[in-house]
């Protein structure tokens, strides 16, 4: 009898190393630039929401960090990769600048036609990152503005222009801060409405390029500026940095995303007396952009990823709701899911 169960042993073995209840789930890898809160958005949102749907995948959330600097940390990875016949990442979420080098550089797959949502996706952003055309090889996952938070308490008068916020930062010194160029975008973002205001460049053509460098030198006298500007100011330690200064009373006044300001106001984390005020001619915001490598592992599924996370439900729950996010779709298919 000993041979005859030893066969059955053997056969049992052999069908349960067939059987698909034993197979491995796919892993579907979403990098994210951006502060934590990106990270945290697929990792504890949209990630259980499409791995419910999709039982046979696993989403695999990893942050490459805020600013620019996350995005180049994704280019410079699928560069490397360039000569393999597949990719490790799925699916990316990278800002403007470096949409339009990647997909100059052929690393980015045009898969907007291949999926329901692609003709939500209306805004200018979605063909023109920074004067780079990007039609077709990008679907925003949202849009968001800066502006400058201040403590209402102690600023009866919130400056409305950047004139009157240099003015102001000189009366008041090491009470502004911000997080310069390589902190994180809010800082970016200042620096660019310094730009817009005192840079003598046509505001639309910086905004529209396509870029310039000629024009460059213009700028010379404005960053000039803005270098005695940062002696007088405090430099935050990025991003969430400038509201915890905020928090603690550290400044009165700073550069933030709306959408983490509001979301820091819910959790309690920062008091009813600080306020957002917009000065003029403006503070730029941008896009994050939910992209396809060209040689993604699972690019079908990346699709399909994608497409929820760009489905009018979830820009309403998940973006709006939750993050406080702008909607990345258009906003009048998104309307209807929201009270």
């Amino acid at each position: 009898m000993k041979p005859i169960t030893s066969l059955f042993a053997a056969t049992a073995a052999l069908a349960l190393l067939a059987s698909p209840a034993v197979a491995q789930k796919a892993m579907l890898n979403v990098i994210t630039a951006g502060d934590q809160n990106m990270v945290d958005y697929v990792k504890d949102y949209l990630g259980p929401i499409f791995e419910k749907s999709n039982p046979g995948v696993s989403v695999k959330s990893v942050g490459t960090g805020p600013g620019d600097a996350g995005s180049q940390k994704i280019m410079e990875k699928l560069v490397a990769e360039k000569d393999q016949k597949t990719w490790d990442i799925d699916v990316a979420v990278i800002h403007q600048k470096a949409a339009g080098e990647m997909v100059k550089d052929g690393l980015l797959a045009p898969y907007v036609k291949d999926v329901s949502t692609g003709k939500l996706a209306t805004s200018a952003a979605t063909k023109n990152a920074l004067g780079a055309d990007v039609g077709g090889y990008v679907i925003p996952m949202f849009s968001s503005q800066t502006a400058i938070a201040y403590n209402s308490d102690l600023v009866k008068t919130p400056p409305a222009t950047y004139a009157e916020l240099e003015k102001w930062a000189a009366a008041n010194p090491k009470k502004f801060g911000y997080n310069g160029i390589k902190g994180g975008m809010s800082g970016v973002g200042f620096v660019v409405g310094w730009i817009y205001a005192n840079g003598g460049t046509d505001m639309d053509r910086l905004m529209k390029g396509p870029y310039d460098k000629t024009i460059e030198a213009s700028w010379d006298p404005a960053l000039a500026r803005l270098k005695e500007f940062n002696k007088i100011v405090v430099m935050t330690p990025g991003n969430a940095g400038t509201l915890d200064m905020l928090n603690r009373g550290e400044i009165v006044m700073g550069p933030v995303w709306v959408d983490m300001f509001y979301t820091w106001k819910a959790d309690g984390k920062l008091p009813p007396n600080v306020k957002l005020k917009l000065i003029g001619p403006g503070m730029p915001g941008q896009p994050m952009y939910y992209v396809i490598p060209a040689k993604a592992a699972n690019g079908d599924v990346a699709k399909k990823f994608i497409e929820l996370a760009t489905s009018p439900a979830v820009q309403a729950e998940g973006i709006v709701k939750k993050f406080n996010w702008y909607p990345g779709i258009d906003a009048n298919a998104v309307k209807p899911e929201l009270d």
